[in-house]
């Protein structure tokens, strides 16, 4: 199944500079770790925010579901996802 997933991250202002850099790493090589497994296809920043747009692909909701908490920044995400069907043209 495929899934748009959008995020914004509400990470609270007054994190450390430290601690920012630390999820912002750790959320960069657990992305590559999705994409290299399949689950993350493509990913979009949103301009002027701080959240992103994924497409990404899992078995079911409670893969995406997993995949989405592994993040380094879940607990900071405000995240809404779509589940995608395939358009009759595009067969």
């Amino acid at each position: 199944m495929e899934f748009l997933v959008r995020a914004e991250n509400r990470l609270p202002p007054e994190t450390p500079a430290e601690r920012r850099e630390e999820l912002r790493s750790g959320e960069r090589a657990r992305a590559m770790e999705l994409r290299e497994a399949g689950i993350l296809k493509r990913l979009w920043r949103v301009p002027g925010r701080t959240g992103w747009i994924g497409l990404f692909e899992a078995p079911d909701p409670a893969a995406l579901h997993d995949a989405l908490v592994s993040l380094p920044m879940s607990p900071w995400l405000d995240v809404h996802v779509e589940a995608l069907a395939q358009h009759p043209q595009e067969r």
